[in-house]
C-alpha cells in the first residue's frame, strides 16, 4: 500500500488534468446529456480521493460493477474536486464522504445538489495518532513532542481542516506547525519514526492498515475537534437513479463491515494491486456480493 500512495506525489499532476478535463465544457447543469458522461448506458465514472479507505471501497464497487458488464472510469481527485465532480453531474458517484464531521465544510457547500445513499461504513474516525510508546494521552499533553510538528496528508482532506482547527482551539498547540503532504508520505514518515522508535504526531483516521502494523493510539480530544464516531457515505449524482437504475442500486446496496475492508488495504500494503485486493476479496465474500447485485442483469 505504500507503494501505491507513493504515486500519490507523481499523480498530482495527473489528478490535475483529469479536474480540468471533468469540468472543461458545461458549467453546473446535470445529467448525462450535458455533462462529460454522455448518457453512456454503460460506462459508469466513479471519482475517489487517495485514502487507503476509499482506494479498497472505490476498487471492490469497480469491481463488482465491472462484473456486471459496465466498464467502470476511476477518477483519483482532490477531494473537495471529488465533491465537486458529482455536485455537477461529472462524475456518477464516490464512497468517500466522511460524515458529520470530517466532510461537513463539503455536504454543506454541496449536499443539496447530491443523492447522499447512506453509510457504507460505519464505526470511522479520525483525529491525531502517536506512536504508544509516547508517553502522551490527550492533545493537551502536546507540548514540544516531534519537533512541534504535526506530519499531515493533503491540504484539502477533512482532517487536514480539523487539525488546522485544533491548532486554533488548543492554546498548548501554541507554535505547532502542521506539515501537510501526502497520505503516501505520511504513512513512509510514520513508518520511518516507529522504526526508529522518534517522536511523531500525524493526522489518522480508522480504517486503516497502519493500525495493524503499528504500535499506535488516538490522543484524547476533550474539545472535541475532530468529532466522534464517523460514517462513511456514498454519494452520487443527482438523476442517477433514472439514468442508471441498476447502478443505482447496486451503489445504494454497498455496506461492508470495518473488517472487511481492513482485508482488502492490508493486501494492497503488502504489495497486492488494488484490483487484485478487490478481486480477491470478492471471490471470498460471494454472500456479501449477492446481497449488493441480486437480481440485477448483465449489460
Amino acid at each position: 500500500m505504500v507503494k501505491y500512495m507513493k504515486r500519490k506525489i507523481a499523480l498530482l499532476g495527473v489528478m490535475a488534468g483529469a479536474a480540468a478535463l471533468l469540468f472543461s465544457g458545461c458549467g453546473g447543469s446535470q445529467g448525462p446529456s450535458d455533462t462529460g458522461i454522455k448518457g453512456d448506458k454503460k460506462t459508469v465514472h466513479l471519482s475517489y480521493v487517495e485514502w487507503d479507505t476509499e482506494v479498497a471501497s472505490t476498487n471492490v464497487l469497480a469491481k463488482v460493477l465491472g462484473n456486471l458488464g459496465y466498464k467502470v472510469e476511476l477518477t483519483p481527485l482532490d477531494n473537495a474536486v471529488m465533491w465537486q465532480a458529482v455536485a455537477t453531474g461529472k462524475s456518477d458517484g464516490m464512497t468517500s464522504a466522511w460524515l458529520p464531521a470530517t466532510h461537513q465544510a463539503q455536504y454543506a457547500k454541496y449536499g443539496k445538489d447530491v443523492t447522499d445513499l447512506g453509510a457504507n461504513l460505519t464505526g470511522a474516525r479520525i483525529g491525531l495518532v502517536v506512536p504508544d510508546y509516547m508517553s502522551v494521552s490527550s492533545i493537551e499533553d502536546l507540548s514540544s513532542q516531534a519537533g512541534k510538528a504535526i506530519t499531515g496528508i493533503e491540504p484539502g482532506a477533512g482532517v487536514t481542516m480539523k487539525t488546522e482547527k485544533a491548532l486554533q482551539e488548543y492554546p498548548n498547540l501554541k507554535g505547532w506547525k502542521l506539515n501537510t503532504s501526502s497520505s503516501g508520505a505520511m504513512a513512509a514518515a510514520l513508518k520511518k519514526a516507529v522504526d526508529n522508535q522518534e517522536e511523531i504526531v500525524i493526522t489518522g483516521w480508522s480504517p486503516h492498515w497502519m493500525f495493524a502494523a503499528y504500535p499506535l493510539k488516538y490522543l484524547d480530544d476533550p474539545k472535541g475537534v475532530f468529532g466522534g464516531e464517523e460514517e462513511i457515505h456514498t454519494i452520487v449524482r443527482k438523476g442517477l437513479e433514472k439514468d442508471m437504475p441498476d447502478v443505482y442500486k447496486v451503489m445504494d446496496r454497498f455496506q461492508w463491515t470495518v473488517d472487511d475492508i481492513n482485508s482488502v488495504m492490508l493486501d494492497i500494503s503488502k504489495g497486492m494491486k488494488p484490483e487484485q485486493a478487490a478481486e480477491k476479496w470478492i471471490g471470498t465474500h460471494p454472500d456479501k456480493v449477492k446481497a449488493w447485485t441480486e437480481g440485477i442483469p448483465r449489460v
